[in-house]
């Protein structure tokens, strides 16, 4: 498993874990915590059941009781616990008239304990409607809890209990299904800006080898038929063509190394400020020392260090779902000798035990070649990947 195709698995047991109003429950953990979490809030049922048990009422009425207050569950967990966007707005608010029928019914005649379940039609119209419905139904909801109390006896005394759950149950189910999608919208805008990262990378590559050889191989291929239409009457000439072919080729060569060697050997200080620029860019609080005391490293170890850098950023970006990302770069002094020390840590989702990829073996290679190792993996409420590079001379010799 690469280090990406971990931080994606992360990334979903994240999103298993998401309680999502009015939507329904992808995976076994996210239906678990789904359900307890609504299961909470059917405590308050407590008054109807006891009233059920002991209101002193007849069996008949007990059972028609129950019997409704069964219904009326069901369509309330129909409402919240599973999928809604699939059904029309009109069909939610038929369902919620259901719901208000029933509660009004079983207030008036079994009495006053029934009135929470104008409570649960409120959160019900909040958690199922779009804002611009349920800024309707709320108070509609609070308003026939009302209504239905002055009707029941001793319901007014009920009312000061429950006016103000309804309406505050049912607003706070509008704000966490907004808070819920804004986050949704979030990350798929870290993913849009990872993408458009990775692809502005490619284009700038692309159009520095572009520059690099458009000229050198239309010269190349300019000389090559001027030598093939000397050859065989002008030899000398020929031969001088080819001699500029060998060297627009060798320049041509130089021109290319260098530029991939830039693409491919980043620095330390370029890539700590990058990666402050696409933490942010993300939506992704960094911290981040962008001139840190260091040792003088050799090209190759530093060069091992930055690759690693950009890689766990880009992961973190891309796949982790964290709030706050830390960098931290240090030398230190252990038993093997003086190195310095490369950590990236974040509060996303950790996953599984990171098994060797591609990617991390890319990583593991580049350290290997310079004496070094990489560990990554999750943490205590993160993810953390580290990677240590060795000093050629003592501590402080340089700092």
């Amino acid at each position: 498993m690469t280090v990406d195709t971990a931080r994606d698995r992360a990334g979903a047991l994240e999103g298993d874990g998401l309680v999502r109003i009015g939507e329904r429950p992808v995976g076994r953990r996210q239906t678990i915590v789904k359900s307890l979490w609504i299961g909470v809030w059917l405590l308050y049922l407590s008054a109807p059941v006891d009233d059920l048990i002991s209101g002193g009422h007849g069996p008949g009425a007990v059972a028609l009781g129950a019997l409704g207050l069964a219904a009326f569950v069901a369509w309330y967990l129909v409402l919240v616990f599973r999928t809604v966007r699939q059904f029309a707005p009109r069909r939610v608010l038929l369902s919620l008239a259901v719901m208000a029928v029933q509660a009004g019914v079983l207030s008036l005649a079994l009495g006053r304990e029934w009135l929470v379940l104008f409570v649960y039609v409120a959160i019900a119209s909040g958690a199922a409607l779009p804002p611009r419905y349920s800024r309707w139904t709320v108070p509609g909801a609070t308003a026939l809890l009302a209504v239905t109390a002055t009707a029941v006896p001793g319901g007014v005394a009920y009312l000061v209990g429950l006016v103000v759950p309804a309406l505050l149950g049912g607003f706070a189910m509008v704000g966490i299904r907004k808070m819920i999608q804004t986050t949704v919208e979030l990350r798929e805008a870290r993913a849009t800006v990872a993408a458009l990262a990775a692809n502005e990378e490619r284009l700038r590559l692309a159009r520095d080898l572009h520059d690099l050889l458009g000229h050198s191989l239309s010269l190349i291929t300019l000389k090559s038929e001027l030598a093939g239409r000397m050859l065989p009457d002008h030899p000398e000439k020929a031969a001088q063509q080819v001699a500029d072919i060998e060297k627009v080729s060798r320049q041509a060569l130089v021109d290319v190394r260098e530029a991939v060697s830039g693409y491919r050997r980043p620095t330390l200080t370029a890539e700590l400020a990058g990666a402050r620029t696409a933490l942010t860019a993300a939506g992704i609080a960094a911290a981040v020392p962008l001139d840190p005391t260091l040792p003088e490293l050799p090209e190759e170890a530093e060069s091992a260090l930055a690759w690693a850098l950009r890689e766990a950023v880009t992961n973190v970006v891309r796949h982790s779902g964290a709030r706050r990302c830390t960098v931290g770069l240090g030398a230190r002094q252990t038993l093997d000798g003086p190195e310095v020390e490369l950590s990236v840590r974040d509060d996303g989702a950790g996953g599984g035990p990171v098994q060797p990829g591609n990617g991390l073996n890319g990583l593991t290679e580049r350290l290997a070649a310079v004496g070094g190792r990489l560990s990554a993996g999750p943490t205590a409420g993160g993810f953390t990947l580290s990677a240590r590079v060795p000093l050629p001379q003592p501590l402080g010799s340089d700092a």
